[in-house]
């Protein structure tokens, strides 16, 4: 049977290469393509590490270059200049969503934030998720939370440090992103709850994420069958809804615990509020209309993102310190003496006292974005971008990954070097193009603020109570630096560091 399928799949491949229709001269200025495959196209190119391979042909082929992958034409953006072009010149008209197969499920017909369309919906309930969830406000309201559970990863590391057993970093300050994100959105303890299971939270997060991000051929293959069929082989649709399930009963059993009768509102969270905005509809001139499935798609956008995110940047911050130890003994340095050396307990409070911190996540997020290939974009309209045109309903990748890297903005760019920041004006938040780990624009990430507050106060606790080195019979040198990943990019390897008390 499986031989069957196989040969029929091959015999329509080599059908349509020679029954498909000659394509008529562009009457559009094109960006320059590589050379590809019949069928197929360039997607052969693409690799395990697309935001590698992209690099690579782009550097052959130009900073806009035309793919096809399948029988998708895609965009792939990896300058700043034009990158600029297409986020802030042109953001109107290159800030919708192409409607992929796994996004289309996993964000129930898109219902949700990061993955739908540009429209009233989108912008209704993007403006409810900053309101109530990542204003300025908001984000100082959850402070004590974020302390709180920084204090509890350190007492765990403690437990580590008393007999210098190596700790799993990857795993801890994953929990750590879970944990704040589970009470600040979900109002459940990710450590007491009979009804989480940390194991599979971390599992679920990776797997929803390779479920959006990985190959479906639908997607490059639409309107013709093969794509369904190849899909259906494959297990693709399998993993798919597999992932669907699991969330799903996830996102049910926290909503389910936010209806029960006699529940405390003292601590009202996102959820709440999306409650009482779907119970009140039509009794109110509130534009923003919610249903169950808009409820589980705006939270299913915080648990990959809020989760996800934050972990990796700690982790390769963590990582290249690790590395470069000359630039820990800088960071920690810095810390002590500002901080002094008798604080039972670190708070926010202390983290503008230490600026060198913010240079070290700035060089973090050029050399490691969390996202290397931004979520990808759709035009709405034809644009122009470094002078080569760009067609309605055209999908665009911006590799922000390259840009970071790129020797033409960057001295030394493979280099961790903080000290390239110092009196430099670049920053992080969506105005600067050289550096987007956050995007820019109207699809800016909400949760920059919730996201960098997690971030500096974890590593601020790691690096103030304990010194790190590398487990017995390795050296600095050792420490595994290699990429894994596909919507987001981890560490391939966990990263495990022993802690040292500080006397």
């Amino acid at each position: 049977m499986a031989i069957s399928l196989l040969c029929l799949f091959l015999i329509t491949l080599v059908s349509l290469i020679f029954v498909g229709k000659k394509i008529k001269r562009s009457k559009w200025n094109l960006p320059p393509s590589p050379s590809m495959l019949p069928v197929i196209g360039n997607l052969h190119q693409l690799g395990d590490l697309p935001h590698r391979s992209l690099q690579r042909l782009a550097k052959r082929t130009g900073h806009v270059m035309l793919l096809h992958l399948g029988f998708i034409p895609v965009t792939v953006i990896s300058s700043k200049e034009a990158a600029e072009e297409v986020l802030r010149t042109h953001d109107l008209d290159c800030c919708s969503r192409p409607e992929l197969v796994g996004t289309r499920l996993i964000s129930r017909g898109f219902k949700d934030v990061g993955a739908t369309s540009y429209g009233q919906g989108w912008r209704e309930r993007r403006k409810f998720m900053v309101r109530e969830l990542f204003c300025l406000k908001k984000v100082q309201s959850f402070r004590y939370i974020r302390e709180e559970e920084c204090n509890f990863l350190v007492k765990k590391v403690s437990e580590s440090a008393v007999d210098q057993s190596p700790v799993d970093l990857s795993k801890a300050l994953f929990w750590l992103t879970s944990s704040i994100v589970f009470r600040v959105a979900f109002g459940q303890s990710f450590h007491e709850s009979e009804f989480i299971d940390k194991e599979k939270i971390e599992e679920l997060v990776f797997e929803a994420e390779d479920a959006q991000a990985g190959f479906t051929f639908s997607d490059f293959f639409p309107c013709t069958g093969l794509g369904w069929l190849v899909d259906w082989i494959s297990g693709q649709h399998k993993k798919l809804n597999d992932v669907f399930l699991k969330l799903d009963a996830l996102l049910q059993h926290v909503i389910d615990d936010h209806l029960k009768p006699g529940r405390s509102k003292d601590n009202r969270d996102i959820i709440d509020e999306m409650l009482d905005v779907m119970h009140k509809q039509g009794k109110d001139d509130d534009s923003l209309r919610l249903t169950i499935d808009h409820i589980k798609g705006i939270l299913t956008n915080v648990f990959m993102a809020g989760i996800d995110t934050g972990a990796i940047t700690m982790i390769w911050a963590m990582t290249e310190l690790a590395t470069n130890p000359e630039v820990m003994k800088k960071l920690q340095g810095e810390i002590r003496e500002r901080l002094g050396n008798n604080k039972e307990r670190i708070t926010e409070e202390d983290i503008n006292k230490v600026p060198f911190l913010n240079l070290v996540i700035k060089e973090t997020f050029r050399l490691h974005p969390a996202a290397p290939l931004l979520l990808p974009r759709e035009t709405m309209a034809h644009v122009n971008v470094q002078g080569y045109d760009i067609p309605p309903k055209r999908r665009i990748l911006v590799n922000a990954w390259a840009i970071g890297r790129d020797p033409k903005y960057w001295t030394n760019p493979e280099e961790f070097n903080p000290d390239r920041f110092i009196d430099s004006p670049v920053d992080y938040r969506g105005q600067h193009f050289e550096l987007l780990p956050f995007g820019s624009g109207r699809r800016i990430c909400p949760g920059i603020s919730m996201g960098i507050a997690t971030v500096e106060l974890g590593l601020l606790n790691l690096l103030y109570f304990f010194d790190w080195r590398a487990p017995d019979g390795m050296t600095h040198k050792d420490i595994d630096t290699e990429e894994a990943g596909s919507l987001t990019v981890v560490k391939k390897v966990p990263l495990k560091l022993v802690p040292v008390p500080v006397q």
